[in-house]
């Protein structure tokens, strides 16, 4: 092993100039693991406050699963639509609808949902930090 000329990380050179690609690997792959543990962070405390704004406990978001059914229940969808999600094609549309219902329930419009489907960290942390309020009704979850 020598050093890199290039890049200044240890490389095997077998006559060739230039380094091998998987060498450069660490360099990439650590700080995309760190901005991903800092966007999905920012994910679940946004989704905590969505949550507590909607008089749920806001815990619930870091349960995997659980979230969802509360997301249905904020979403004044029925409880039977965690199921729909289960059925692939079907499942696009219907999380589409429960987005919608959680835009509608925060008293936001159909943008808002484009919003949520394209850049959801983001969207989430509007609803989550931002001025909006709770609107919605919960009733359809139970019956």
């Amino acid at each position: 092993m020598e050093q890199c000329l290039h890049h200044g990380v240890s490389c095997l050179h077998q006559g060739m100039s230039y380094c091998h690609p998987m060498a450069l690997m660490p360099m990439f792959l650590i700080p995309l693991i760190i901005i991903a543990l800092h966007v999905s962070m920012i994910r679940y405390v946004a989704l905590w406050f969505v949550f507590k704004k909607a008089g749920e406990p806001g815990w619930a978001a870091i349960i995997p699963v659980y979230n969802i059914l509360i997301a249905v229940k904020i979403a004044g969808k029925p409880w039977w639509y965690i199921l729909l999600l289960l059925i692939p094609i079907v499942n696009i549309i219907i999380g589409i609808m429960i987005l919608h219902g959680i835009s509608k329930s925060f008293g936001k419009g159909g943008w808002f949902t484009v919003g949520l489907i394209f850049l959801r960290v983001v969207f989430i942390a509007i609803l989550g930090f931002g001025a909006a309020q709770y609107t919605g009704s919960k009733e359809k979850f139970q019956g």
